[in-house]
């Protein structure tokens, strides 16, 4: 799939990326560009996405392809010290060490980015600390802080040293509703005058967040675009019927008690708007689309 031009200049430039684990091909020829602002990655389980973001973040390498991101190239030891100079990287699981404070815990990730100068480093962990709005809990050891503390915590190891490359693998995973709103708003702040790319299986995070968005499956990128694009492509092939329509692609019980097809419609059906997570379900081609009442 040629990758859709992005808005403004391409910050990451990836090009046939394949990674195979075994006998299963986790990427399969991925090509993607990003710009600044915050790029969603959409997809199923098992797609493939978690494994893109090891490789952007150079946690992996890849089997073939290639990818520069901020103008370094990760095939050298020269580009990929650079790119992790400049790289933010919440993974999915972070490996907090319970008995660390909110402090500690940042501290050595800045240990970790180089920054040597004891006051300059505590100063710097202060200030992502605050960004996240975690200066009054952070000597608070991070077993007693909340889940969504906790991924703030993390958060604000990513901002360490004020990375041009965020690289969020499902931050909002797991968090409530408030949660998810307050961190919706810290991944917006975030992505001003950076690049950052953000894993989720939430629609609405890529409806809310999100100026581009990438759909993942089978290790392929299905669209790249905008959310609007995605939403149009499932115009008018979402409709309302009394019984789920056995044809439709995904259909389910609404409320109101009437069905939300989504698929080919027949003639004269109930046509609906359609939403972001319409079309993502169609760009999947089928795939993992299937809902059932």
């Amino acid at each position: 799939m040629t990758p859709v031009p992005p808005v403004g200049p391409a910050t990451v430039t990836a090009t046939d990326l394949s990674l195979r684990f075994g006998g299963t091909r986790a990427l399969d020829g991925v090509s993607l560009r990003l710009s600044r602002g915050v790029t969603g990655l959409l997809g199923p389980n098992g797609a493939g996405k978690t494994t893109l973001l090891r490789v952007l973040a150079t946690a992996v390498p890849p089997d073939g392809g290639q990818f520069t991101a901020l103008g370094h190239d990760p095939r050298t030891s020269s580009g990929r010290l650079g790119l992790r100079r400049t790289l933010g990287y919440l993974p999915q699981t972070p490996g907090f060490h319970q008995d660390f404070t909110a402090f500690d815990f940042v501290d050595y990730v800045a240990i970790l980015k180089e920054l040597s100068d004891r006051t300059a480093r505590h100063s710097e962990v202060r200030r992502v600390l605050d960004a996240v709005d975690l200066s009054d809990v952070r000597g608070k050891r991070l077993k007693r802080l909340s889940g969504g503390m906790r991924q703030r915590v993390a958060l604000a190891a990513a901002l360490v040293g004020d990375p041009g490359f965020l690289v969020l693998d499902e931050p909002t995973v797991g968090l409530d509703p408030e949660q998810r709103m307050r961190f919706r708003e810290l991944i917006a702040q975030a992505g001003e005058g950076r690049t950052v790319l953000l894993s989720t299986h939430q629609t609405e995070d890529v409806a809310m967040l999100c100026h581009r968005v990438v759909v993942l499956a089978g290790g392929r990128v299905r669209f790249e675009g905008t959310p609007a694009e995605l939403t149009a492509r499932a115009a008018g092939r979402v409709w309302s019927s009394a019984e789920r329509a056995p044809h439709a692609l995904a259909g389910w019980r609404t409320g109101v008690g009437t069905f939300r097809n989504i698929g080919d419609p027949p003639d004269g059906a109930d046509l609906l708007d359609p939403t972001l997570e319409d079309g993502y379900l169609l760009a999947l081609d089928g795939e993992s689309a299937e809902v059932t009442a």
